[in-house]
């Protein structure tokens, strides 16, 4: 936090209950956000980007005890996956009920796949791009509704620094059979200078796509798709989580607490317009 002095510990973040209007946490999903979360609930309006898909539910029914008793508003997950990809989700399989789901992820920088391959031994830096597999995405498009497997549907391309005298083939195969990262896709490794690192690779673009094919009536195919692409993944993700501040704001003013997603929060309150100037503009 900034102060007029400087940067404000937050073990002193209880001293501003009562003057901070929405609380954005920017900690990570795996050991920041499962202890602020709940904590800072207690005593704030709070929104974050709470990213570890498979533990939401029990995310949220703690942030949800905490933000009820303290009677403040907390939106878990927002961002745009969890966040905007969910809503397209959840919108098209409402208006497709039958109909195949697809989700896409890149091209771009995944921070937790370079980060898996910075830890191995004798790299010394790296980044890992996600690559959608595009013949993949146009069967999709045709409404062919394919089973894809995980291999089929992304690729994996790395850049990476090694450290003086390191064995190359070695890291390269450390890389690839290294499970839940890179075994299950088909991967690419390139070997560079740490100057190239930096000139041609130190931006974190990201993006993808969510599209639902599916069918109406007898034989006419629908297809839905929402997409992104970012030059930068966290300015991105840092104005939805502005937008849903507002949210919060205005669902606090109005008397509501617990724990929200993006499922529970209408898109009017989003913006910092008034549902006369939403009607006349943009309906």
């Amino acid at each position: 936090m900034a102060a007029a002095g400087g940067v404000v510990h937050i073990s002193e973040i209880e001293k501003y209950k009562g003057d901070i209007d929405v609380l954005i946490l920017c900690g990570g999903s795996a050991t920041d956000l499962p202890e602020q979360g709940p904590e800072l609930a207690a005593l704030f309006n709070t929104v974050d980007s709470f990213d570890t898909h498979a533990k939401i539910p029990e995310y949220f029914e703690k942030v949800n005890e905490a933000a009820t008793k303290a009677g403040t508003v907390s939106v878990i997950s927002t961002g745009w996956d969890p966040g905007l990809f969910s809503l397209n989700r959840l919108l098209a399989e409402a208006v497709l009920p039958e109909g195949k789901e697809y989700t896409f992820w890149g091209k771009g920088v995944s921070q937790g796949h370079s980060d898996a391959i910075r830890r191995v031994a004798g790299v010394k830096d790296g980044k890992q791009y996600t690559i959608p597999v595009e013949a993949a995405v146009e069967r999709v498009r045709k409404g062919e509704n394919p089973e894809l497997t995980t291999r089929e549907k992304h690729l994996r391309e790395c850049y990476v620094v090694a450290e003086a005298g390191a064995d190359l083939a070695k890291i390269e195969h450390e890389i690839k059979t290294m499970p839940n990262y890179f075994s299950d896709y088909d991967t690419t490794v390139h070997f560079i200078s740490e100057e190239e690192l930096k000139a041609n690779h130190s931006t974190m673009p990201h993006g993808g796509m969510v599209l639902r094919s599916g069918r109406t009536g007898k034989d006419s195919t629908q297809l839905i798709e929402f997409g992104l692409k970012l030059d930068s993944n966290p300015e991105f993700t840092a104005s939805v989580l502005v937008a849903y501040a507002r949210a919060v704001y205005k669902l606090s003013q109005a008397g509501e607490s617990g724990a929200k997603t993006v499922f529970d929060i209408p898109f009017g309150l989003l913006s910092p317009k008034s549902p006369e100037q939403l009607r006349k503009e943009l309906l």
